[in-house]
Parts: C-alpha cells; structure tokens; sequence
C-alpha cells in the first residue's frame, strides 16, 4: 500500500482516524513525514514472532535508513539491519531510528567469511567483536551467515576448518551475549557447484552448532527447510535455543535438478507447508524476527514500497492461517 491522494499537504484532521485508512488517504507526503505522523508499526510484545523487513522485498534498494522508515510506515515489527550503514550512523542514532518507527531491528549480517582463505576469515574476524558490541546495543544480539552447502574440500577435512573458526567466532559471540543463526542451503543445485557435499540438512547442522557452543544456532529458511526434505520434528528437536532467526518465502513444485534459489514464491502462494512450519515454530516457543525472502519474485517495476507491502501482507496472511499471532 502506498500514501494516497492529498496533493503534498497532510490534513491533520487525519490524525484521529485509523492508521491504515490514514495512510491510505496521503499522496505527495514523503515516507519519512508519513511514518512519523502516523506512528510507525506496533512494537511486538515479549512472547510474539515478528515480522521484519527484509532487502529482497525492495529491488530498488531505498537506502538507509529510508528502509527502516518504510518498515514502519508499512506496520512491520520489524527491519532487518544493514550493519555497515547503521553503524556508520552510530549506537544512538541507530537506536532513535528504531524507536522512532515503534519496530525492532531484526537481524545483523556477521561480517566474517568463514568458508575461504585464512586471511579473509582473519580480516572479518578483525572487526567482529567491533560488530557483535554494535549489534547487542542496538538491541539486535543477533546475527547470521549462510553454512557453504559444498567445498572444493574433502567433507571432513572441511568441516574441521569450519569448526575450529566456529569456536573461535563463538568466543566473541560469548563475550559480548551475541547469538549467531547459521542457514544451510537445500536446493540441488548449490550441492552441485563444488566436488564434495557438505552440510544442508538441518539435523546435520543442528548436531553442528552443538559441538561449536552455545551461541551458535540456526537461521531457519523455509525455503531451504522444504528443499532438504526436513520436517516439523526437525524444527521441534532443534528446540527454541537453537533457532536463531527465521527465513520465509514459498516454490513451486517442480523436480529438484530445476529449483533455483532467485526464483521463489511469497507466502501462501506455493506448495510449502507453511501451516506446519509455523505452528513447529509456535510449539517451540520461537519468539524472535520472521523475514519474508522471496528472491527474485518482486518485479523491478515495483516500488519499495509496494514490495514491501506484498511481502508483509503475504507473511501475516500465511501466520495467520497458522494460528500464529504476529507482533507485525
């Protein structure tokens, strides 16, 4: 949805009436001026999933912090953090943003490639700490990186490299009450890039994170949840303590050699089951940001705002259908 019909001037009288129809009657008033008269979204209560705004939704990429501004003007609970603009703008600045709009920051990137060379993985954790630190006081003690799906290394010895950085990522993740959600890949297709399988199953991963510490769990994808072939009870045996964030979009149905990771679905418009993700999500008690990431289904023609608008209104309908209750 975006701001409708005033011709640049905002009728205060406007102010008493709800939100949405508010919205809905604005046009020619700039994001920023529109979230802050109407009030940003609803802060989600302790106990509640929230949804968050993810990049993929806006494939015009408004920059920082238009992006969280529109989060809120939309209603989000929610914005997932872009670390290098937010901290660039500073701890308190970034903070007023956030509470300005009434929504939670969601998620932060980790800032360490863990998969490559040794002097990449030294320079990322170079500024690690530096990032965790930011993270936690902005209130997002949250991050997430994506476990490679494949190497050019044997399995075993590979996994033996990712361990001994995990324990030492976890370290800082330690000491600055960090928690970072590792995401395995499901699609065929990321398995077949490199010679040698690695991990991308979740019980796999799960059994992972348990060996590198406390702080590291998992970022749960939907998408990939229903391309590894996991299932409810793979959710429920992770258990509360191990999910980190959550991933949402949808997929066709279509054989496994021609899944794709760019060409997904919003919620509720393919074949996953949704309904049973969300109710293992509920039964575990998961209470922390849901973001929509449906890659490559928003078209270029749409604004962000309407990108966004889709993808919010597609992630409450399919919680909805759930019976999960959304801080939005």
């Amino acid at each position: 949805m975006r701001a409708a019909g005033l011709g640049g001037k905002v009728n205060l009288v406007y102010a008493s009436i709800d939100r949405r129809t508010f919205l809905g009657g604005i046009t020619g008033v700039g994001v920023t001026a529109v979230a802050a008269l109407a009030g940003g979204g609803r802060a989600a209560a302790a106990g509640e999933m929230f949804i968050s705004m993810n990049g993929s939704l806006t494939p015009k990429k408004p920059q920082w912090p238009e992006f969280v501004k529109i989060a809120g003007w939309i209603g989000y609970g929610g914005a997932d953090v872009d670390l290098a603009a937010a901290q660039a703008q500073g701890v308190e600045a970034t903070k007023a943003l956030f509470e300005r709009q009434r929504i939670k920051p969601g998620i932060v990137s980790l800032p360490v490639r863990f998969g490559g060379d040794e002097p990449t993985f030294n320079e990322g954790m170079g500024r690690l700490e530096d990032a965790c630190r930011f993270a936690a006081a902005i209130g997002c003690p949250r991050m997430m990186a994506v476990m490679p799906p494949a190497s050019a290394t044997p399995k075993d010895e590979f996994r033996k490299i990712v361990k001994d950085r995990m324990l030492s990522i976890q370290e800082v993740l330690a000491r600055t009450q960090v928690r970072l959600g590792l995401e395995f890949l499901g699609p065929l297709h990321f398995r077949a890039r490199q010679p040698h399988e690695f991990i991308w199953r979740m019980n796999d991963l799960a059994e992972f994170c348990k060996e590198c510490g406390p702080n590291i769990g998992i970022t749960l994808d939907a998408w990939h949840w229903h391309h590894a072939g996991a299932t409810a009870d793979d959710i429920v045996a992770a258990g509360k303590s191990l999910i980190v964030h959550v991933h949402v979009s949808d997929a066709k149905k279509q054989p496994a050699e021609e899944v794709r990771d760019d060409r997904r679905l919003m919620p509720g418009e393919g074949i996953i089951d949704l309904d049973t993700f969300f109710k293992s999500l509920k039964k575990i008690a998961y209470e922390d940001a849901v973001s929509p990431e449906p890659i490559g289904r928003v078209p270029e023609t749409m604004t962000a705002e309407e990108g966004a608008q889709l993808g919010f209104d597609t992630t409450k309908a399919a919680m909805a259908k759930a019976g999960v209750i959304c801080g939005c």
